[in-house]
């Protein structure tokens, strides 16, 4: 264990993060893992209104450093081609 203030500080901070981490990418993956099922069921309107919502997921994710942009245009343009193709 630590025995610097500097270093307990740091532990602090590091846990505080990793948590916030773990707290963003869960919700990401949560909306992306419901899209795929509703995809997967094949039922449209659900489908649609939920990718809405996995697009904002995604944004967000952009935003607080869990993806990279170019990772979540990829992801974007993948589901929207599935969900194309169910139409």
């Amino acid at each position: 264990m630590a025995n610097h203030f500097s270093a307990l500080k740091r532990a602090r901070q590091t846990e505080t993060r990793s948590a916030r981490n773990r707290s963003n990418t869960s919700r990401l993956r949560s909306a992306l893992r419901q899209l795929r099922e509703s995809l997967a069921k094949g039922d449209k309107a659900s489908a649609e209104s939920i990718f809405r919502q996995t697009v904002s997921a995604l944004d967000k994710a952009i935003q607080k450093g869990v993806i990279h942009e170019n990772t979540a245009s990829r992801y974007k343009s993948r589901l929207s081609a599935r969900l194309t193709a169910l139409k």
